[in-house]
Formats: C-alpha cells, sequence, structure tokens
C-alpha cells in the first residue's frame, strides 16, 4: 500500500512534470529535479516515520492485550483460593464466638470488683487534687493578668 501511495506520486509528479517541461526553461529543470527530489524524500520520511508509529502503536495494544490476559488468568486462578480463605476464617470466627463469650463472661465479675475497689480511690484522690488544681489555676490566672497589665516593649 505504501509503495503504491509512492509510486502514484511519483507518477503525478511526472507528468505535472511534463507538462510544465514545454513551457520551462532548461535552466529551470536542475531546480525543478531537486525540488521534486526533496519533496520525495521528505514524502518517504513521512511514510516512515508514520509506519513506525502504527507498527509502535501495534505493539503497545499486543502488550496490553497479553498483561490484561495474564491479569485474568492470574484472577481466575486465585478465585478459588479466596473463595476457601474467607470460608475458612468465616468457620474460625464461629469456632472462636463460644471462646470469646465465656472469656467475657469470666471477666465481666473481676472488672465489675476491681471498678467497686478502685472508684472510692480514685474519687479521694480526686478530692484530694481539686483543691490544688483550683489553687494552681487562680495563681496562672493572676500571672496571666499582671503580665496584661505590663508595658509593652519597645
Amino acid at each position: 500500500m505504501q509503495f503504491s501511495i509512492i509510486a502514484a506520486l511519483v507518477v503525478v509528479l511526472a507528468v505535472a512534470h511534463g507538462t510544465e517541461a514545454g513551457s520551462l526553461v532548461k535552466r529551470d529543470a536542475q531546480t525543478n529535479l531537486s525540488q521534486m527530489t526533496k519533496l520525495i524524500k521528505d514524502m518517504s520520511a513521512s511514510i516512515t516515520s508514520a509506519t513506525q508509529d502504527m507498527v509502535d502503536k501495534v505493539k503497545a495494544l499486543e502488550m496490553t492485550n497479553t498483561a490484561q490476559t495474564y491479569a485474568e488468568n492470574g484472577r481466575s486462578q486465585i478465585q478459588p483460593l479466596v473463595e476457601k480463605v474467607m470460608a475458612e476464617a468465616t468457620k474460625l470466627q464461629d469456632q472462636v464466638k463460644p471462646l470469646v463469650s465465656n472469656i467475657e463472661e469470666q471477666i465481666r465479675p473481676i472488672m465489675e470488683n476491681f471498678n467497686t475497689q478502685v472508684k472510692p480511690l480514685t474519687d479521694n484522690f480526686y478530692g484530694q487534687v481539686k483543691p490544688l488544681t483550683d489553687i494552681m489555676e487562680k495563681f496562672f490566672q493572676q500571672v496571666m493578668d499582671s503580665t496584661k497589665t505590663l508595658p509593652a516593649p519597645q
């Protein structure tokens, strides 16, 4: 196809050159020949570049299709394994539920006992620390107030 395009172009140029040859003087023949040669070289380079671009795009498309095929094959091979793992995880969860419930039932009274023993201690500690925190809060407020009354540095 490329050759036929180039050949047709050369024929058209030759015919055009032949029709103009009668009206042109011989001194213009060398200039026209060099212009035609340059035109043919430029067209050849353009066609070669377009062909290379087309080949590159086809190769890229083939690589994309190959990668997609590999991904689909991998997915189809992994899917049964994923389903097995999910089924085993569900079975394990069902087996562990009673154990967790049993542990919760045994720990609940211990935690309630711990909370009933610790609550009075924390309340007592809070009662002793609260006056100290109030004093510190008042002290910091006085410091803030006194720094507001100081003149600005110059």
